[in-house]
């Protein structure tokens, strides 16, 4: 038999003999089953509020507490049915199997609504950044100003608002700018080849030392980085504090061109010399 057609059958099934159950209650048995679900809400009453007292000292986010508190107390309600209809005399087969059939198809309809609740759950667990983090994620770069149980949302540099899933950033690298107190700020820089090394390398060192913002340790470094068809490729290496990091690099790189000036160093360009032989 189909499997389709097999589902159908079996809640069929399950239907009529709940149905059949329903007509053999009595007066004591109705009774008997007020009594248990008066019961059943008082032990869900202080349950739930032991459960919230215990995550309210814990470190957990507030989403991931009212996730919590909210799936317990489905499954204490789920529990209460159960006992309730067990002092019914109605067999709780035929409603697991009414309640397996819906649940299936609920989550063949919202597959991508769980993984994005499953994402937002181990975000929250895992705390990969914060609330005014600068990351990268999910392919976008932003400020992250909304951790949700389903989206995340950025603010990119440009202020536009972006609202990513939570499936689509766990499964990817999660890069954040803002974790750490310092940043390295790295330049690349050319330079002629008539130029000495050391004079290029002093010069570098100098303009990062003489930054206010940039740290003593570790010490600003310069190095020569590659030798190319026209010049020599440089590097430039200088720490600060992660909130000052554009600052300090823009603040390089405009200086930049006219510390090379005034040092009488030529920043070169790809060109071509063409050499006249006369015959």
């Amino acid at each position: 038999m189909p499997p389709i057609i097999l589902t159908g059958v079996l809640s069929g099934e399950a239907a009529e003999g709940l149905l059949e159950n329903i007509s053999k209650l009595t007066a004591n048995k109705v009774f008997g089953a007020v009594i248990a679900a008066v019961v059943c809400l008082v032990v869900i009453k202080i349950l739930t509020k032991v459960t919230a007292r215990a995550l309210s000292r814990s470190k957990l986010d507030t989403p991931l507490q009212t996730l919590l508190r909210n799936l317990l107390k489905g499954v204490l309600w789920f529990i209460t049915v159960i006992i309730v209809l067990g002092c019914l005399d109605i067999e709780v087969t035929s409603l697991v199997a009414v309640l397996s059939v819906v649940g299936l198809a609920f989550s063949l309809a919202l597959q991508n609504f769980l993984s994005n609740m499953a994402g937002g759950m181990q975000l929250l667990a895992s705390h990969p950044f914060k609330l005014g983090d600068f990351v990268d994620a999910g392919g976008c770069s932003g400020t992250v100003t909304e951790i949700g149980m389903f989206y995340t949302k950025l603010t990119t540099p440009d202020n536009k608002l972006v609202q990513l899933p939570n499936s689509t950033i766990v499964s990817a690298n999660i890069i954040n700018y803002s974790a750490q107190p310092t940043r390295r700020v790295e330049l690349k820089v050319s330079a002629s080849y008539d130029a000495p090394t050391d004079h290029v390398i002093a010069l570098l060192k100098g303009m990062a030392a003489d930054h206010p913002l940039a740290l003593a340790e570790p010490e600003p470094a310069a190095h020569v980085d590659s030798y190319g068809d026209n010049a020599i490729g440089y590097v430039m290496r200088v720490w600060c504090a992660n909130a000052d990091y554009w600052t300090v690099y823009f603040d390089l790189m405009d200086g930049m061109k006219s510390a090379f000036d005034k040092a009488g160093i030529e920043m070169t360009y790809p060109h071509v010399n063409v050499h006249m032989i006369k015959e």
